[in-house]
């Protein structure tokens, strides 16, 4: 089992979970499409050679974002993730897969 966590901007959290849960995301024993989420404030400052969704090269951006966890098993995490970075809006995305261990 993997837990993933990432920053979404509002305007494309529901279609980045619905992604994601598709994939095989988000199951814990007979319960589906689980996650975990709070509001808060992502900062960034794009160079100039990238493409930004919001902000222009080289100012420091301050957007509200969207933490979310939700958990994946093995034989999903690599399409879980392709799902993740196909509707994700940002050139760079900002996330983590971790390993759980079952003790």
């Amino acid at each position: 089992m993997y837990k993933i966590c990432f920053y979404v901007p509002e305007s494309h959290l529901e279609s980045v979970k619905e992604a994601m849960f598709a994939a095989g995301a988000g199951r814990v024993g007979d319960y589906s499409r689980c996650c975990w989420q709070v509001l808060g404030q992502g900062q960034f400052m794009p160079g100039s050679a990238a493409k930004p969704f919001v902000g222009d090269c080289g100012c420091l951006e301050q957007v509200a974002e969207y933490r979310v966890e939700m958990v994946c098993a093995d034989e999903s995490v690599r399409d879980v993730v392709a799902a993740f970075r196909r509707t994700h809006p940002y050139e760079e995305p900002a996330y983590d897969v971790l390993l759980c261990e079952d003790f």
